[in-house]
């Protein structure tokens, strides 16, 4: 098969084997310990669905490289050793004197939590199982505490003038520091240190924790030598990326388009990674070109933070929307595509539903498209599905009509027996059971927190004080007497027609008629089926009062 008829996924999988075949450096990286996907974020709040559009490319490309028994997996840093930079809006004003100190080392707002970083990181990674997603975590601080980056970090500063080589070349402009923060030895700040010594001997920097260095924070005044192995401090950002990359063997590491503009931070790691470690920088990275990032994924065009608490939690989105189609999402559009997707009072969700399960039945076979569009489902299909793939296809209920039947019986069990009863679904096996009342409980979510007024409604108990003209009164009598007859959704949708032109109304006053008498709205789901689902009994009697 042609890369060009793969899935985005398998296409980036064939060139990470020839990368792994035709460079030796790799090649023994590989040998050693397998391919190495990464990816990393700093824990300064409730961190955003944006991010899970990283973790979820990441979790597919190493799924797919096993998919062709490749060894790889994904790993996930908490970038814990950062600083807090600014007041978080969901704290007390208490915790702004951490401001400056490492996420690691400041406590959790919350009981039950190792630290500030554990809590935010935790919100997020602790939903992972749920939305399909199989990675290691890592802690940044405790790699850098554990000696993981101490060879990267003396690489650095033995070569600090390199360093500062390319950070002028990039930035065209003067770079006066040592590539390294410490950590204050007396007040616990990271963002307030200057480093300006460099001892290779004794291996120990010189620092100031400066009163002035940003204007977020003042540091404390302190001078003194330390070391920057074992979590002594950490290396800026930019640089820090490239000895993630060297330390830990990273074979490919995608980010958002922030990071891959011209002078960004991918191209200050890549310089530094080929130019310093003599490293080849990660794919999409090559040694000439810097690669295309992926996407954002904004929310009705806004993109999110999530250091301002900007935008929907990646938490939320997993709890308020149905993870497998949340995964679907971001599966099934190409990194390099703007995801802008609002699930509150517009069709996007609606659609996305329809989607999935068009997917699924060209899976099974049960929709015929042609040839390209068959290799691309049933791939989207395989790595979106969370769980063991059925064997066979699972019983499918549009999100509509299970919103419909959700507020018709108000629970689950209820709305399996509307269901089992207007024949819509027969005997369930176990497993489609289950799959039926997730769909149930997806819709109960969406008619609670993101469908507009059109979709939401509650049966009436009675239709008196309903006003209605007589001929509207007539027309629901005839429909209802229709109704106590064997009648057909097509045929009951042909009765309502008729009997607007017999009783001299127009089709419109019918359908509002009969709205208002089911659920004293003027416009509804669609009448026949919506009827039938009800109940015929329950109809006659609303419309017979």
């Amino acid at each position: 098969m042609s890369n060009e008829k793969m899935f985005w996924a398998d296409q980036i999988v064939q060139e990470l084997k020839k990368r792994i075949e035709t460079d030796p450096k790799l090649k023994s990286i590989y040998k050693k310990q397998g391919l190495l996907v990464y990816d990393e974020k700093t824990p300064s709040g409730h961190i955003h669905v944006g991010s899970g559009r990283g973790w979820i490319i990441h979790d597919v490309i190493a799924k797919s490289c096993r998919d062709i028994g490749l060894n790889a997996k994904f790993a996930l840093a908490s970038d814990d050793i950062d600083p807090y930079d600014k007041p978080n809006k969901d704290l007390p004003k208490s915790f702004d004197k951490y401001i400056g100190i490492p996420f690691m080392n400041i406590p959790s707002p919350v009981k039950g939590y190792k630290s500030f970083a554990d809590y935010y990181f935790r919100q997020a990674v602790d939903k992972f199982k749920e939305i399909g997603i199989e990675a290691d975590i890592e802690s940044t601080g405790e790699n850098y505490q554990t000696g993981v980056f101490n060879k990267a970090i003396k690489i650095i500063l033995d070569n600090a003038d390199k360093v500062k080589a390319v950070f002028e070349r990039i930035y065209d402009k003067p770079y006066d520091k040592l590539p390294f923060n410490p950590i204050c030895d007396k007040c616990g700040k990271i963002a307030t240190t200057f480093a300006d010594k460099w001892d290779s001997k004794k291996e120990l920097v010189y620092y100031t924790c400066k009163k002035d260095l940003v204007a977020w924070v003042e540091g404390c005044g302190h001078t003194a030598w330390t070391s920057p192995y074992n979590g002594g401090g950490k290396l800026p950002w930019k640089v820090e990326w490239a000895a993630k990359w060297f330390s830990k063997g990273v074979i490919c590491e995608f980010a958002g388009k922030d990071h891959f503009t011209k002078g960004g931070s991918r191209d200050v790691a890549n310089a530094i990674s080929l130019e310093i470690l003599d490293f080849p920088p990660p794919y999409p990275s090559t040694k000439n070109y810097i690669g295309k990032a992926y996407e954002f994924f904004t929310i009705g065009g806004k993109k999110m933070s999530t250091s301002k608490g900007a935008g929907v939690s990646f938490a939320d989105a997993v709890d308020n929307l149905s993870p497998q189609i949340l995964r679907y999402l971001l599966v099934r559009t190409r990194p390099w595509a703007v995801i802008d997707f609002n699930p509150k009072g517009t069709n996007d969700l609606i659609l996305l539903f329809d989607r999935y399960d068009r997917t699924e039945r060209i899976f099974f076979d049960m929709e015929e498209v042609d040839d390209r569009e068959v290799i691309n489902n049933k791939r989207i299909y395989e790595l979106s599905h969370i769980g063991k793939i059925p064997k066979k296809m699972p019983a499918q209920i549009p999100l509509i009509h299970a919103a419909t039947v959700m507020q018709i019986g108000g629970d689950v069990s209820s709305a399996i027996k509307i269901l089992e009863d207007s024949q819509y679904i027969k005997t369930l096996t176990k497993e489609d059971k289950e799959i039926v009342e997730q769909r149930l409980a997806d819709a109960k979510k969406w008619t609670l927190n993101f469908a507009d007024e059109q979709h939401k409604f509650e049966l009436n108990k009675d239709a008196k004080g309903i006003k209605l003209s007589q001929n509207q009164k007539k027309a629901l009598k005839d429909i209802a007497k229709a109704l106590k007859k064997k009648i057909s959704e097509k045929e009951l949708h042909q009765k309502i027609y008729d009997t607007a032109r017999e009783n001299n109304l127009e089709t419109k006053e019918v359908f509002t008629a009969a709205y208002k008498a089911l659920i004293n709205k003027e416009k509804g789901p669609r009448l026949a089926s919506f009827i039938l689902t009800i109940g015929k009994e329950k109809a006659i009697k609303l419309f017979e009062s």
